[in-house]
């Protein structure tokens, strides 16, 4: 086992060499090729902040201005490299039962110059803060999830004053965005660019806006979206609140399901659907979920061109975790909260390659298990693993079998946690 882990351990650095080859033709020179290809190295670093200078430092380089001209000036075809990441991500993830998720993060800031900085909610700090907000999207298929677009939430105190866009670099065609407007611009981007999106999932800012629901029954993409407990929909006789529903429905129609398995068992909860409502384009329904401890109560509408079954749609809401963990990776393994950039392009630049190391490492994992199918006594390579093996194998000079041991030594420890996790919920459900 340690020598089929060493070999493939060694192929991770050809893999990541084979992602920036791909890259490079969105890069117009030599010397930005080579740059791109040591910031990307740099972000899978394990350094506590990932700016320029600690980047360049960790790479030999003797100044940032090598990567502050990549992220600000040099010529680089930022849409071609979002069709890479796109193309990439499918390539190792595949086009299976995949689900588009859409979601924000905040990253919290100082000072106001910093481009679409204000106070504002953000859920990093769970409050309103002085921050920089993003929706994102994520691919996820049963193989893995990765964050493959972006868009930069700019509040009316940017789009408003055009001497503040025009310091921070944005472009003058550029015009206030709601979230869920941003979301479906990056999902019409996605369908365009070939990315199969027979799903889409989200929270209840984006499920509660009409005109994203609208957008997506046009595509006939499904979706399965969270909506506040006020939400109305219209019945036969009145219009009736979600809440209102859950209230009248018998107590018999409530079902229980896995939305899906995690570290410690199945993720089950009650769920109730309503009847589907027919459409000329297709099914509509409103899903609830109660938690089988509290009684806690989530509502979410749904869509989909068929019929389809209660499973099915459970399943996809179960999906809504991958962009979470994608929020969480893609922050503490490739620094996509530690930009430190205050232009539009440096923005933009900056979390494009980020989430191209990310992505890095859910592809790498994906062909980990599929290559390697884990056993009982281990539990999948994943992504923080992964990032783990990558720098303490080569950016010194380390006992490789004391490295792998300890990588063999976690991975059966979690599987024997799991093992017990599951065991005691088998027991807590008889």
């Amino acid at each position: 086992m340690a020598a089929e882990l060493s070999v493939a351990a060694q192929r991770r650095p050809h893999r990541l060499n084979e992602l920036i080859h791909t890259i490079c033709p969105r890069l117009a020179r030599p010397e930005t090729r080579h740059t791109a290809g040591d910031l990307l190295r740099g972000l899978l670093a394990p350094l506590a902040r990932k700016n320029c200078w600690t980047l360049a430092e960790h790479v030999g380089q003797p100044s940032p201005y090598r990567f502050q001209h990549l992220l600000s000036r040099a010529a680089v075809d930022t849409e071609g490299l979002i069709a890479d990441l796109h193309a990439y991500t499918r390539t190792h993830l595949g086009d299976q039962d995949a689900v588009l998720v859409v979601d924000e993060t905040g990253d919290l800031k100082k000072g106001t110059a910093t481009v679409g900085v204000q106070r504002q909610y953000t859920g990093t700090a769970g409050r309103i803060e002085n921050a920089q907000v993003a929706v994102y999207l994520a691919y996820a298929t049963p193989a893995g999830h990765a964050l493959i677009d972006r868009r930069l939430y700019l509040p009316r105190s940017w789009t408003d004053e055009s001497g503040r866009l025009q310091a921070a670099g944005v472009p003058a065609s550029t015009v206030f965005a709601t979230k869920p407007e941003l979301a479906q611009q990056m999902v019409t981007a996605a369908v365009a660019a070939g990315t199969p999106a027979p799903w889409v999932t989200a929270d209840e800012v984006y499920g509660q806006h009409q005109g994203l629901r609208q957008a997506l029954e046009e595509h006939q993409i499904g979706y399965v979206m969270a909506v506040p407990r006020t939400e109305r929909v219209l019945l036969p006789r009145r219009p009736a609140t979600v809440a209102e529903l859950a209230v009248l429905a018998p107590a018999s129609a409530w079902q229980r399901r896995s939305a899906a398995g995690g570290a410690k068992g199945e993720r089950f909860y009650d769920w109730m659907l309503i009847d589907a409502e027919l459409i000329p384009e297709g099914y509509r329904w409103v899903l609830m979920r109660r938690h089988r401890s509290s009684g806690e109560l989530a509502f979410y509408r749904c869509y989909a061109p068929q019929k389809v079954p209660l499973q099915r749609l459970v399943a996809v809401a179960g999906r809504r975790w991958a962009v979470e963990e994608g929020f969480q990776q893609g922050k503490g393994l490739a620094g996509l909260d530690e930009h430190q950039v205050r232009t539009w392009t440096s923005w933009q630049r900056r979390s494009l390659f980020s989430m191209l190391a990310y992505a890095f490492l859910a592809a790498t994992a994906a062909i980990e298990g599929h290559q390697n199918p884990p056993t009982g006594a281990l539990i999948a390579l994943t992504c923080n693993e992964i990032a783990h093996l990558l720098n303490a194998l080569f950016t010194t000079e380390p006992d490789i079998e004391h490295v792998l041991g300890w990588s063999l030594f976690r991975r059966s420890h979690q599987a024997t946690a799991r093992q017990y996790h599951y065991r005691g919920q088998a027991i807590r459900e008889l």
